[in-house]
C-alpha cells in the first residue's frame, strides 16, 4: 500500500481546493470499486487519494423535465427510480448487491469496458455530464465526454459532480449479454432510446449506444439513421443491426473475442429493436 494521505472533503469547494493544491498526483475516487482493487494488488500506486463520499454529491432530484443525479449517488439508489425504467434496469445488471451499494453513477463513467453498463444507458438517454472547476459548472454531452480509452474531457482542475438526464417521451430498452445470468461482465451491452412521431409508430429519431464494443460507450450513427422514418419493420431493424456491427470497435479479452463481440452486437441490437417494435412498449421507457 503506497497511500500516505487520504482526504475526505465535506464540500465541492473543499474538494476543488485539494485538487488544485495537489494536482494530477491526487487520485479521486468515489465508491472505489475499480480503484481499490488496483491499489490493493499493487497495480496502481497513488500516494494521495481523495474520496468524494462526503462532498454532498449523492442526491437524485427531478427538476421539471430533467433528472439530476449526483456523481456519488450509488447504483443501488437507481433501483428505486421509477422515472427512467431503462436506467433502473441497467443498474440492476451491474455486479452484485455489495458492489452496487458502493459503486457510484459518476464512477461508472470512468469504468473501462467491459464495464460501464449504466454509462451506456445514460449515453442512449442523451445525458449530460456536469463538470465543476474553479470557473464554475459546465455541461458536456456524454457523447463528447469520452475522448479515448480511459481519457475524457475533464481538465486537471475539474471534477465530475453530476449527470443530467432529460426525461424524454419515447421507447427505450437496455439489453446486457454476458456469459452467465447475473453478476457478469458484458460481452455487449445495448441501450436504445427512440423518439416517436405523433402517430406513436414511426421513429422520428433514435439513439443507440453500445458498451463493451469500443474504447468506451459509443453511439452508432449509421444504425440510428437507418431507423429514422421507419415503423421498425424487420428490414429496418436488420439494416440498423448490420450497421452497428460494422461500425463498432470491439476488442478481445478474457470474456470474449473481437469476432464474437461483433457478431453479438448484430444479434442484440436486433433483439432490442424487436422488443421496441411491439405495440406494448410503454412511452416512458422499458428495460428488456
Amino acid at each position: 500500500m503506497t497511500v500516505s494521505h487520504y482526504y475526505l472533503p465535506a464540500s465541492v469547494p473543499e474538494a476543488l481546493g485539494l485538487l488544485g493544491a495537489h494536482g494530477p498526483e491526487l487520485l479521486v475516487i468515489a465508491g472505489g470499486t475499480v480503484a481499490m482493487p488496483l491499489i490493493n494488488e499493487g497495480i496502481s500506486l497513488p500516494v494521495r487519494v481523495m474520496g468524494l463520499r462526503r462532498a454532498g454529491l449523492d442526491g437524485i432530484e427531478r427538476t421539471g423535465d430533467e433528472l439530476r443525479i449526483g456523481a456519488t449517488a450509488t447504483l443501488t439508489g437507481l433501483l428505486a427510480l421509477d422515472a427512467i425504467p431503462m436506467l433502473r434496469e441497467a443498474a440492476a445488471r451491474v455486479a452484485g448487491w455489495s458492489v452496487r451499494n458502493m459503486a457510484t453513477v459518476g464512477g461508472n463513467l470512468f469504468t473501462p469496458p467491459p464495464g460501464g453498463d449504466v454509462a451506456t444507458a445514460l449515453l442512449a438517454l442523451g445525458a449530460r455530464a456536469v463538470v465543476t472547476g474553479p470557473a464554475g459548472d459546465r455541461e458536456v454531452p456524454l457523447a463528447g465526454f469520452w475522448t479515448g480509452f480511459m481519457t475524457n474531457d475533464l481538465a486537471s482542475d475539474e471534477l465530475l459532480t453530476g449527470i443530467v438526464v432529460p426525461l424524454e417521451p419515447g421507447r427505450a430498452t437496455c439489453v446486457k449479454f454476458g456469459r452467465k445470468q447475473a453478476n457478469t461482465p458484458a460481452v455487449v451491452t445495448v441501450a436504445v432510446h427512440l423518439a416517436m412521431d405523433e402517430d406513436g409508430e414511426t421513429v422520428r429519431t433514435a439513439r443507440i449506444a453500445l458498451g463493451a464494443a469500443g474504447p468506451h460507450p459509443v453511439r452508432m450513427a449509421r444504425a440510428e439513421a437507418a431507423l429514422a422514418g421507419t415503423r421498425l419493420e424487420p428490414a429496418a431493424i436488420a439494416e440498423s443491426a448490420a450497421a452497428a456491427a460494422a461500425d463498432c470497435e470491439p476488442f478481445t479479452d478474457a470474456v470474449a473475442s473481437e469476432w464474437y463481440r461483433r457478431r453479438m452486437v448484430a444479434v442484440f441490437v436486433g433483439r432490442a429493436l424487436t422488443v421496441l417494435a411491439q405495440p406494448a412498449s410503454p412511452a416512458s421507457g422499458r428495460g428488456a
